[in-house]
């Protein structure tokens, strides 16, 4: 890296920082956080713009914080704290933005199971995030004998009754989007891929993968304005799927969906059955130690009910954790970015309870790995939410100097042993 102060190469003579001569490291770090915040923001808010929906308020920060991150702009920690948790309040305003666009177009999401594996016949398989893209898709297949099938954070997609009326969007196959390189392997149709999380593919499938909006790889074909006719060629051309049902996962609980569970929710709670909520989800990779999260979820007792959001699903959602009283223990509800409705349901339930979220008989066990976990982290603290755990390890980026402020100020825990976290959490720590 070059440092802009001494004119030299990073580490140079004279130079004992990266980036900057003499820049206080803990500067460094919240910047490194901020720039991680903006990149998730940026996400969100490309989806969003997607549909139309724009927020000027966002747009602002998004020029201030960056501007803020330039070389001998501003070297005072607290103004850097306070614009980190200002893009959690940000990302806050973008994923209501997003969860309103998608919810204006295909209708709020319901509660669905949905069919695992492979039907017999010609299939799409589309991975990502982005639902016009799927949308699209399943509009110009309709009638021609292709089977859409939802990879990844498109298990989703089911729950959009929008979505769901189109009879050809059949099921979900594989897992996470650390694991497509396998699975789309195994997938003998096309590949759609509609947004980030790709992985450099391998030569076996590259000729049969298509990527849209902000994905793309080197020799991998582009669709650039959603005219998916070659990927609707390629899965007439290439060899059917056989049939192979796998099972189902559960998706589609909204917000909306669980407050109207709310009334059953506070009973079963006040007539102790159940004892503990705990949100497991987040960002999933390969890193060793994400065990964590599926041994967490298989300990959790059967008087307690699981939140979970995003990819970390795929690490809890195969087991089958029964009922309460009619209320899933396990309820997943969306992609990422539908965190969103996380928060609406811890806010409903301590409206509910007559105090704060703190107060509730609430865990949150959040996996991240990339930069719109980290949004939504900030999301969590901007609103003073504590006792987070994060795992499977803490960011590098983070100095111990500013761990220290968010043990402080929020305490902020790594995820530890499976055994003692749990109890602590269910002990109200």
């Amino acid at each position: 890296m070059f440092c802009y102060q001494c004119e030299q190469a990073a580490g140079g003579t004279g130079c004992t920082k990266v980036g900057v001569c003499g820049k206080n490291e803990d500067i460094q770090s919240l910047q490194d956080t901020l720039l991680f915040g903006l990149k998730g923001i940026g996400a969100y808010a490309y989806h969003a713009r997607e549909f139309g929906k724009i927020d000027s308020e966002v747009d602002a920060f998004m020029h201030e914080a960056m501007f803020a991150t330039l070389t001998n702009v501003d070297f005072d920690l607290g103004r850097h704290l306070e614009l980190v948790l200002k893009a959690g309040e940000m990302n806050y305003r973008i994923m209501k933005l997003l969860n309103d666009a998608h919810t204006e177009a295909y209708g709020n999401p319901t509660p669905v199971e949905v069919p695992t594996g492979t039907k017999a016949g010609p299939g799409i398989l589309v991975t990502g995030h982005d639902l016009l893209d799927l949308y699209e898709l399943l509009k110009q297949t309709e009638g021609k004998g292709i089977n859409i099938y939802t990879h990844g954070e498109m298990l989703p997609a089911h729950g959009y009754p929008e979505l769901r009326k189109f009879d050809h969007l059949v099921g979900n196959y594989g897992t996470a989007w650390q694991n497509q390189r396998t699975e789309f392997d195994a997938f003998s149709g096309p590949v759609l891929i509609t947004t980030n999380c790709i992985m450099i593919p391998k030569d076996s499938y590259k000729d049969r993968l298509f990527t849209r909006g902000i994905a793309a790889a080197e020799g991998v074909k582009h669709i650039a304005d959603r005219d998916f006719s070659a990927v609707i060629e390629a899965a007439l051309a290439l060899a059917p799927l056989e049939e192979n049902p796998t099972g189902t996962l559960s998706t589609g609980f909204h917000y909306t969906a669980v407050l109207g569970l709310a009334d059953k929710i506070v009973e079963a709670v006040k007539a102790g059955k159940i004892k503990h909520f705990f949100f497991i989800g987040g960002c999933d990779g390969a890193k060793p130690g994400r065990n964590y999260f599926t041994e967490l979820a298989e300990k959790v007792p059967a008087d307690c009910v699981i939140l979970t959001a995003a990819c970390g699903k795929y690490r809890i959602n195969a087991a089958d954790y029964g009922t309460i009283d009619g209320i899933p223990r396990l309820i997943d509800m969306g992609q990422c970015n539908d965190c969103y409705s996380v928060i609406q349901v811890a806010l409903a339930l301590a409206e509910a309870f007559e105090c704060g979220v703190n107060d509730l008989p609430l865990s949150l066990v959040v996996s991240w790995y990339e930069q719109k976990a980290v949004a939504i982290l900030l999301t969590l603290l901007h609103l003073g939410v504590e006792n987070i755990r994060l795992g499977p390890s803490l960011p590098a980026f983070i100095t111990p100097n500013v761990l220290n402020v968010l043990v402080d100020k929020y305490k902020i825990k790594p995820t530890g042993d499976v055994d003692e976290d749990l109890a602590a959490m269910l002990a109200g720590n």
